[in-house]
């Protein structure tokens, strides 16, 4: 049997100081009898990233490619790297999360036992720095990102290892010259063909940085609503089954701020061409009401 090679991919900016943590997880994590692939994309970073990643590449421990782009954001980083990873599994990682002692030997025995016919992910715990689980504990061994987080309760983050020839079919779909989305979109396209296998096991641990993508939500809200409209309004085309009405309350506050942010017109049209009509148009009024209440979108 050949030996399982697991690539990791790195968005970075202005972050350099961050990466000998995540970098000395990798070499640690190297030891299990995997091959690990480490590709670095550096989003026009001001500081010593470049030079950083040299060093590191320089000491022949593990495979390292490093690749510059000027301001292109995240997710057109992603894609690119995506395209350039060639081991088995791929794990998007970023600057600010590194890995546990034996988070590539658990990855490893999980993926040799799993059926992996209809599979594009396993899906495991993610901690923060002081050991605390960053949210609740699976409680299906399988299951889509949609129903784990608009069925299941689930609203924390997770650490997502894709299988390499399912994650290379899908790419981050980017509207009006955006420079992000949430990831969320792309999982959603993912779970209509294939399931994740979800293990409760710890592989990730993140430190969040104040000027990090989850910190500035807000920001993103405000750079980026044509993406956030387009993706709440596919969520109102799935089956809401199952679906809490708080969580069904959500999508449409969300998708009437979008909609407003971009000044959408017939919003209410499309909610009437939808599976879920009757309820979403019931919510359509508390809705505004909500959204209203919550944002100011002259400022956002």
């Amino acid at each position: 049997m050949n030996k399982l090679k697991i690539s990791v991919l790195t968005s970075t900016y202005n972050r350099g100081n961050l990466l000998k943590k995540l970098y000395n997880s990798l070499i640690q994590n190297s030891n299990y009898n995997v091959d690990v692939q480490w590709l670095i994309i550096d989003d026009g970073s001001k500081d010593d990233t470049k030079n950083i990643v040299k060093d590191f590449k320089d000491e022949n421990k593990i495979e390292i490619k490093y690749f510059y782009q000027e301001n292109q954001g995240k997710m057109l980083a992603i894609n690119k790297l995506v395209k350039e990873a060639n081991g088995d599994l791929i794990i998007e990682c970023d600057s600010d999360d590194y890995f546990t002692e034996d988070a590539f030997d658990i990855i490893k025995n999980e993926y040799q036992k799993c059926d992996k016919n209809d599979i594009y992910a396993l899906c495991f715990l993610k901690y923060d720095q002081n050991g605390n689980n960053m949210g609740n504990l699976f409680k299906n061994e399988k299951t889509t990102m949609f129903d784990l987080y608009f069925k299941e309760g689930e609203n924390g983050e997770k650490a997502l290892v894709f299988l390499a020839d399912v994650r290379k079919k899908y790419k981050h779909e980017l509207e009006h010259n955006e420079k992000f989305v949430t990831e969320a979109r792309m999982y959603h396209k993912m779970d209509v063909k294939y399931k994740m296998i979800c293990i409760n096991k710890p592989i990730m641990i993140c430190e969040y940085q104040k000027d990090g993508y989850s910190k500035n939500i807000i920001k993103q809200f405000k750079n980026n609503p044509y993406g956030y409209y387009k993706y709440f309004q596919e969520i109102l085309e799935k089956d809401m089954k199952g679906v809490k009405f708080s969580k069904r309350l959500y999508v449409i506050k969300h998708y009437i701020l979008f909609g407003k942010l971009i000044n959408a017109k017939k919003s209410l049209n499309k909610i009437m061409s939808t599976k879920n009509k009757i309820l979403y148009c019931l919510l359509y009024v508390p809705g505004r009401i909500k959204t209203k209440m919550k944002f100011d979108v002259k400022k956002i």
